[in-house]
């Protein structure tokens, strides 16, 4: 049964918004790098834009649940238009130091809490049930093209030309994605009726985190996945600086080792379904935590171009099964009322964790070396990992 031309209205804007945030990915820590050469400032950048899940991500979700995506992510993306425009200025001008890079870090990240949890609250009235992993893998593998393959070796490529065209062409994609999002048709987008509380459920955001308190395994998913973010950006924050320093290469060759392991990430979206089939969730999301997070530690003991490509290869098609695996839990199980806010809930942890390993893999590198931030997060992910198996050893397939 085919997906349907509004899923695919809708995934075509997914890709171009996810076609900024890529061009962004790279286009942010290089501006970062240029602007200075401490690592901890380098990661500072980075933890700045999953900060916003944890100060407003909460409320996001009780915003996507009250009023829909209809208006929200059109608000969101045109937000983000307006501060890449403000940066865009600056770096015109010459007057973009790192506390503008900072700002607008933040402030996009605060659009972004927005955008991806009424993203997320879309998805089970676009598909029927059976369609849901095959729905999120599409998304997924969307997302892959635009944040990981073409987004990041665009911003390389761009960045190298001028330190603002990136940020041109992510706002320019933006603008394109918020014009799709409008052409979907409006019922499907806004709520069905007014967002109606479980009996005896707290108002508001309370409602979705008393709900996921109660939910063994849900529960536990947040904090594993949370770890799991945590322990890849220890390593990530500074790949930047491993990139230029231990491997000799530029801001394009950082944009191409990111496209390189997109194409891992984009066959593990696109098999993900196949991966979960009988409801094997359980196995999937085990595996691809080992995974995602152990081998960095691989450039620890063999550095290399080629062992390095391999490394984001390897990861981003672990992350493109937790992510669709994580995600059909979370449609199937979740009741309609309250999944914005227990998403909410999953992805402030996520982004709080990651934007925490981003300092911590920045004041790891300072302490012990480039190094380090690898090893810790094959040590974070081992805990995870276990931790995962632990919780659902009761609950064999699909947890």
């Amino acid at each position: 049964m085919p997906l349907g031309r509004a899923f695919w209205t809708y995934w075509t804007a997914a890709v171009l918004a996810n076609l900024g945030d890529g061009i962004r990915l790279a286009a942010f820590p290089l501006l970062a790098a240029q602007l200075t050469g401490e690592p901890v400032l380098v990661g500072a950048v980075a933890a700045a834009g999953g900060l916003p899940w944890l100060l407003t991500g909460l409320l996001a979700g009780s915003l996507a649940d009250r009023f829909g995506a209809r208006w929200l992510v059109p608000l969101a993306d045109v937000s983000r238009v307006v501060v890449l425009a403000f940066l865009i200025a600056l770096l015109l001008a010459g007057r973009a130091g790192l506390p503008a890079v900072l700002a607008a870090a933040f402030l996009l990240g605060v659009a972004e809490t927005l955008r991806d949890t009424a993203v997320d609250s879309v998805v089970p009235r676009l598909v029927v049930e059976d369609q849901l992993e095959r729905a999120g893998g599409r998304l997924t593998a969307g997302a892959v093209i635009g944040n990981e393959f073409v987004g990041p070796l665009l911003g390389g490529v761009l960045f190298a030309a001028g330190a603002a065209l990136p940020f041109v062409a992510s706002s320019a994609v933006t603008a394109l994605a918020v014009l799709l999002v409008v052409s979907v048709p409006a019922p499907l987008l806004r709520l069905l009726g007014p967002a109606a509380e479980p009996a005896g459920a707290a108002p508001g955001t309370r409602a979705g985190l008393a709900w996921l308190s109660r939910q063994r395994v849900l529960r536990a998913l947040v904090l594993v996945v949370a770890l799991v973010a945590l322990a890849d950006s220890t390593w990530f924050a500074v790949f930047v600086l491993y990139v230029e320093g231990r491997l000799g290469l530029g801001p394009t060759g950082f944009g191409a080792l990111l496209a390189l392991g997109a194409g891992g990430g984009l066959a593990g979206a696109l098999l993900a379904d196949r991966l979960v089939a009988g409801r094997r969730h359980r196995q999937a999301i085990g595996w691809s935590c080992a995974v995602a997070t152990g081998t960095p530690a691989l450039l620890v003991v063999a550095p290399g171009r080629w062992l390095a490509g391999v490394v984001v290869v390897a990861t981003s098609a672990a992350f493109g099964v937790l992510n669709v695996a994580a995600a059909g839990l979370r449609f199937r199980s979740v009741p309609a009322e309250l999944l914005g806010r227990v998403s909410a809930a999953w992805r402030t942890s996520a982004y709080a964790a990651s934007g925490a390993g981003a300092l911590v893999g920045g004041a790891a590198a300072s302490v012990r070396g480039l190094s380090a931030p690898f090893v810790l997060s094959a040590v974070l992910g081992a805990i995870a990992t276990v931790a995962w198996v632990a919780a659902t050893r009761r609950h064999p397939g699909r947890a």
